[in-house]
């Protein structure tokens, strides 16, 4: 990915900018392509990221707060993205039996299956992204974004 063609600049970039443009430009393709990815499914990354989290639980609900806290993408709307999955057949809310103040999340058999499929179409995205990447690239990529 060429930073100064996609901008259409001449101008040599600051290697400091350069570099915050091109993790700008990389986020972008990464959002567009697994956005697509998700698209036949209904569902937005954010709602995938609500589920992968869910079923994570093994079985365990899940409360609003610990799915703010595990999300990839921090945000006040998690109850919204519930309410969508909810909608979808893909979890199911109730009350804490213990505290009825507490919601408890939990994914369905629906939402189980339709994550199945999910995965697949994301697992293509992952590799249709990373294609040109050996796993010792990856590996320093990830130290050099693990020092972000």
């Amino acid at each position: 990915m060429n930073v100064e063609k996609i901008i259409k600049t001449e101008t040599q970039i600051p290697i400091a900018s350069r570099t915050i443009i091109h993790l700008s430009l990389v986020e972008g393709k990464i959002n567009e392509i697994m956005t697509t990815a998700l698209k036949p499914h209904g569902v937005s990354l954010q709602q995938f990221n609500v589920l992968r989290i869910l079923r994570g639980q093994k079985g365990k609900p899940a409360n609003l707060s610990t799915l703010n806290e595990r999300m990839v993408t921090k945000m006040s709307n998690t109850t919204r993205l519930v309410d969508k999955l909810i909608l979808k057949g893909y979890v199911d809310r109730m009350v804490c039996p213990s505290n009825r103040r507490k919601v408890e999340i939990n994914i369905t058999v629906q939402g189980e299956s339709a994550l199945s499929e999910m995965d697949t179409a994301m697992k293509e995205a992952q590799e249709k992204l990373l294609k040109n990447f050996t796993v010792e690239d990856l590996t320093a990529l990830n130290v050099l974004l693990d020092k972000f």
